[in-house]
């Protein structure tokens, strides 16, 4: 696997599966997730799975999910 770093095409992230969650729009408007190798987590768009990642460390998708279940993005849902 090439080095890791955000912005990069998502097709060079080598043998990782991505999933979504299971309350995606079937349309596809969603976002991915892969875990990588070393444990990080690359986050992709669903509808351009050739385009770039973000790279995250545990810490930083746990401090994120954290946010979303306590409410802090609830004002970003349209």
């Amino acid at each position: 696997m090439n080095q890791l770093h955000n912005g990069m095409s998502a097709t060079l992230l080598d043998g990782v599966v991505w999933r979504k969650s299971h309350f995606s729009n079937p349309s596809g408007n969603c976002v991915e997730l892969a875990v990588l190798p070393g444990g990080g987590v690359a986050i992709r768009n669903s509808r351009d799975p050739e385009g770039p990642a973000l790279i995250y460390t545990r810490r930083e998708l746990d401090a994120f999910v954290r946010g979303v279940k306590g409410g802090d993005f609830d004002d970003l849902i349209v």
